[in-house]
């Protein structure tokens, strides 16, 4: 008796093919917005896809954002390539004003404390300051650097503003008439940032040489030099209360790109770094303490990631991932529970914290 073997029809290959493309792309959309964080005090990493949909307000800018700044808690202030500084509601998602006076991309910006007014400094080498409810051109041009303005830094009663530049020097301003009252300069000192201590006359100031220095306004003079890092020094932030800063580093593939927590006061000492980004970390910022029961501090990267860090024990506690928007250049605190993220491809992000089930970071919209 001849026996036949029953053979189960098979896909042509092209279609396999097909079910497996379709497969993935419906995979690779579910895993958009991927989010990491410890949810248990063993610290094992727990992945979790953020599904809630975000809010895609109209742009800032039409070009990379470079940096973005709180000037209260409505409304901040950002620049980038396409050379305008924008003050926008980042509540309704509108434009409050665009200033043109620039002729080359915005590096930094910094505001006036209790005030609609700030300042704004560029690859032009200039600096300038706007008021919000003013005109859209500029109330004063500072010109008085060599190369592109890379640090501004205004001080606690406003009086005066201190700027750097990568011609390795620091100028200090009267705010009031626009005028530099001290120079000072240091051999290969490239700014990369500068903040001024709270209620301090000190200005704190990360460098490519790979240093943090504090300043002394009161003749502009370093006043202490912190020990060297291993990598380029890209930011700085200080604490509300002017005890602690924070630094961050350049670095690649998870060399170097980390951030170091210093006590200011007697000791000065390196207190915490926070290491787990693999490409340079662009910012750090330290996060109101109402948002938790511990410090907290929050770190953006080139790697498209923004962490959050208990400030005291160095753990990554949560990790947002913002993919598709390129580098992060500059994040800021917008309020007691939201934070702003500029990038390179994606304009300005809104990140929110929720604590409805544990901590956690949301992008609940883009602008």
């Amino acid at each position: 008796m001849l026996l036949l073997r029953y053979q189960p029809k098979q896909a042509p290959p092209q279609k396999v093919w097909c079910r497996f493309c379709a497969v993935m792309g419906k995979l690779q959309s579910k895993l958009k917005h991927s989010t990491y964080k410890y949810s248990r005090p063993d610290e094992i990493i727990e992945e979790r896809i953020q599904t809630k949909a975000f809010q895609e307000y109209s742009p800032a800018h039409m070009d990379t954002v470079s940096v973005v700044a709180a000037l209260n808690s409505d409304v901040c202030v950002s620049g980038g390539k396409d050379k305008t500084v924008v003050a926008y509601n980042w509540k309704t998602g509108n434009v409050v004003k665009r200033f043109k006076g620039h002729e080359h991309e915005i590096t930094k910006v910094t505001c006036i404390p209790n005030s609609n007014q700030f300042f704004s400094a560029s690859r032009d080498r200039m600096v300038m300051m706007w008021d919000l409810h003013g005109s859209s051109q500029p109330r004063q041009q500072l010109c008085g650097h060599a190369m592109v303005v890379t640090g501004l830094a205004v001080s606690p009663d406003s009086s005066q503003l201190c700027t750097g530049s990568r011609d390795n020097t620091l100028l200090l301003w009267d705010v009031v008439t626009g005028q530099s009252v001290e120079r000072a300069s240091v051999s290969r000192n490239v700014v990369t940032h500068l903040c001024w201590v709270p209620r301090e006359p000190y200005i704190l100031q990360t460098s490519e040489d790979k240093t943090l220095r504090l300043w002394d306004s009161r003749g502009l003079q370093v006043a202490h030099m912190f020990p060297a890092k291993q990598y380029i020094q890209t930011y700085c932030e200080v604490s509300v209360d002017g005890h602690k800063c924070v630094s961050c580093s350049n670095g690649f593939g998870g060399e170097g790109c980390e951030a170091t927590l210093w006590d200011l006061r007697q000791t000065r000492n390196r207190i915490c770094e926070y290491k787990g980004h693999f490409q340079t970390v662009a910012s750090c910022v330290f996060l109101p303490r109402a948002l938790a029961l511990m410090p907290l501090i929050a770190t953006s990267s080139h790697d498209c990631k923004v962490k959050i860090w208990n400030q005291d024990t160095g753990a990554c506690l949560f990790t947002l991932s913002l993919d598709g928007s390129g580098p992060l250049t500059s994040l800021a605190v917008g309020d007691a529970i939201s934070l702003l993220c500029a990038s390179f491809n994606r304009g300005i992000h809104l990140l929110r914290m929720d604590h409805s089930r544990g901590l956690e970071l949301q992008e609940v919209a883009v602008f």
